[in-house]
C-alpha cells in the first residue's frame, strides 16, 4: 500500500481503535504519515519508540500510599485523557522482554493498574526481517493482536506531497526521470546512505542551502549514496542551465525542443510552475510541440499548479487533439 492507501487505512481503524502495525523498509516515511493522519483527525500524539524502553517502564514504579498497599504508578508518558494515537515505532526492534510488556496495552487497552483513555488507538511500525535492520522475530502472540499493512512506495504519491512541501524542483523532475531512485535499497549491501523518500528530503534541505560547489557531491554522496547522488549531480547541472522558462512561454512556437528524455524532465517541471491564467495558453502551445508523453505531462503538472488552466480555449484544442494519449 503506497502512503495515501496507508492514510486511508489508518482512518477507519483508528476510530475503530483497532491496533494496527505498519511494516516497511528504512526511510519510506511511516512515522511521517501516522504524524500526518493523527494532525488530520485532530488527535494527539504519544511517540514512544519501544526499542528505549525497559520492560518495566510501561508499568511504572510502585509506591506505598496510607493504605499500606503498594500501587503502580504509570510513567508520565502515557495519555491518561483526550483523544489521541499511541505511536509505538520501531515496536519489533525493542527486546523480546518489551514486545512482551506491550501484549496487554495493545490487547486489553491497560498496563498493571494503568488503562488506555477510550480516545486513543495504538498504532505501532517496523522494518521487516528481510530489511536487516535491527528487529527481534515479532512473538505470534503480539502479532495476532494487529491490523498488518505493508507501506511501499510510490513515486507518484510521493510527488504530490514534495509538491506541497516545496521540496527542490530539480530534486522532484531527478525523481520523475528516475522514479527507481527515490527508494534504492538492498539489504544485501552494507551500504551506509541510500536513496529514500526519507534521504531525499534531507537531500533537497542540503541543496537549499546552497552549500559550497566542492562540497556539495560529497554532500550528496553522504545522503543518498555514491550511485544516486553522481546520477543527480549530472542531471542536477543540465537543470541548472536550462532556458529561461519565461523566455519559452514568450515565444512557445519558436523556442528548441530539447531532445534528451532528461532534460525534458526538467524542463517541463519548471514550466508547470509558471502556469497561471496569462501563461496557460502559451504553455499549451509549447506542449503541443513537444513528444506526446511530455506533452501530457506539462499540461497534467500545470493543471496541478494552477487549476484555471483547465478553463483556457488552448487546453480544449489540446485535450481534443491528444485524447487517444490521454485515454
Amino acid at each position: 500500500m503506497n502512503a495515501n492507501q496507508i492514510k486511508a487505512a489508518l482512518r477507519t481503524l483508528i476510530p475503530l481503535r483497532q491496533p494496527v502495525f505498519l511494516w516497511g523498509a528504512p526511510g519510506v516515511g511511516k512515522s511521517q504519515v501516522v504524524g500526518q493522519i493523527a494532525t488530520e483527525l485532530g488527535r494527539e500524539l504519544t511517540d514512544l519508540r519501544a526499542v528505549l524502553l525497559d520492560p518495566v517502564d510501561l508499568r511504572g514504579l510502585p509506591s506505598v500510599n496510607g493504605d499500606g498497599v503498594a500501587h503502580w504508578c504509570p510513567p508520565a508518558f502515557l495519555p491518561t485523557q483526550g483523544e489521541g494515537v499511541l505511536f509505538l515505532d520501531e515496536l519489533n526492534a525493542a527486546p523480546p522482554l518489551v514486545q512482551a510488556a506491550c501484549y496487554q496495552l495493545v490487547l486489553d487497552r491497560k498496563v498493571g493498574e494503568y488503562t488506555l483513555p477510550d480516545g486513543w488507538t495504538v498504532v505501532a511500525a517496523g522494518n521487516r526481517e528481510t530489511d536487516r535492520a535491527v528487529t527481534h522475530r515479532m512473538p505470534s502472540a503480539l502479532a495476532n493482536r494487529f491490523v498488518h499493512l505493508d507501506f511501499s512506495v510510490d513515486a507518484e504519491t510521493w510527488l504530490e506531497w514534495a509538491d506541497q512541501q516545496g521540496i527542490a524542483e530539480e530534486i522532484r523532475a531527478f525523481i520523475r526521470f528516475r522514479p527507481n531512485l527515490l527508494h534504492d535499497f538492498d539489504p544485501k549491501k552494507s551500504e551506509k546512505a541510500f536513496p529514500s523518500p526519507r534521504s531525499w528530503e534531507f537531500a533537497a534541505r542540503i541543496i537549499a542551502a546552497s552549500p559550497e560547489p566542492e562540497v556539495e557531491l560529497g554532500l550528496l554522496k553522504g545522503t543518498v549514496g555514491p550511485g544516486a547522488a553522481a546520477e543527480f549531480a549530472g542531471f542536477s547541472r543540465m537543470f541548472r542551465q536550462l532556458p529561461d522558462p519565461d523566455e519559452i512561454i514568450g515565444n512557445p512556437e519558436t523556442a528548441i525542443v530539447p531532445e534528451d528524455p532528461a532534460t525534458l524532465y526538467a524542463l517541463c517541471e519548471a514550466l508547470s510552475k509558471k502556469a497561471g491564467d496569462s501563461t496557460a495558453e502559451n504553455i499549451i502551445a509549447y506542449a503541443s510541440r513537444l513528444p506526446s508523453e511530455f506533452g501530457v505531462l506539462l499540461v497534467r503538472d500545470s493543471v496541478k499548479n494552477h487549476r484555471g488552466v483547465v478553463e483556457s480555449p488552448a487546453f480544449s484544442l489540446w485535450a481534443t487533439a491528444n485524447s487517444e494519449v490521454l485515454l
